[in-house]
Formats: structure tokens, C-alpha cells, sequence
């Protein structure tokens, strides 16, 4: 099976200059974990719901009174750069280690010969993929 059979197809991204305050209400209101970081078409990072939520917690713990200021710097600060991704063709399987070895809950799915975020795979696609076939 590969990687298109089951992905979510043209995911919710973000920008460089996306705020971490709007990342997390994005999060937060789609109910998703992952949000792929796009500039210019191509992906350049990933920042999941455990990301967004140490870096408000802390800021939080830091100081509560400028959590909000820091709630807006640009989601590049925090982001994963260069994030494991995979390919529309690949094997699922081999999209299932490649979360298991870097404990990673998804994968961006980018068009190689593009060069862009076409979808992108979470364990839940996963999951949904392997419901009744156990």
C-alpha cells in the first residue's frame, strides 16, 4: 500500500510568520496535531500540538504576565526544521518505521519533483487504515 492510499490530502499549513498563539488556536480549533510550515510552496518545518504546548507552558511559567508577547513571536522559532518527510509513492510500511525509529506522531508528504506538501500522514491515518484488517 502506499503513502496516497491512505494520507490526508492537502493538510492545513502555516507560515513561517504564522504567530505560535494563531498555530495553536489552528490546532486547537480543526482539531489536529500537526501543522506543516510552508514558504513559498515548499515545506521547511512541522510543529505538533507537544511543541506548541511546551513552548506556552513555559512561557506561561516563565512569566504569566508577557505569556501573550510571547505567544506571538513567529512559529519558525519553535518550529522542526527540516522535518522527515515522505513521498506520495512510498511504502507505507516503510512510512510506519520511519515514525516508529524518530518517534514522530506524522510525516509531511511532499511531491519530490515539485518539491511541495501534497498530504500528509499521522499515525491516526494509520490507524484508520488498519481498523478491521487486525
Amino acid at each position: 500500500m502506499e503513502v496516497r492510499d491512505i494520507m490526508t490530502a492537502n493538510p492545513l499549513s502555516a507560515r513561517l510568520q504564522t504567530s505560535v498563539f494563531d498555530a495553536i488556536r489552528t490546532l486547537e480549533s480543526e482539531q489536529i496535531r500537526h501543522l506543516p510550515i510552508v514558504e513559498g510552496g515548499e515545506l521547511v518545518g512541522i510543529v505538533s500540538d507537544r511543541d506548541l504546548l511546551r513552548f506556552s507552558h513555559a512561557a506561561l511559567l516563565e512569566d504569566p504576565d508577557a505569556a501573550r508577547t510571547r505567544l506571538q513571536v513567529a512559529i519558525s522559532t519553535i518550529m522542526t526544521s527540516d522535518p522527515s518527510c515522505v513521498a506520495p509513492e512510498d511504502d507505507v510500511d516503510d512510512a510506519i518505521d520511519l515514525m516508529l525509529e524518530n518517534r514522530i506522531g506524522a510525516l509531511p508528504v511532499v511531491d519530490e519533483a515539485e518539491g511541495r506538501l501534497v498530504g500528509i500522514l499521522s499515525y491516526v491515518d494509520v490507524m484508520r487504515a488498519a481498523r478491521g484488517k487486525l
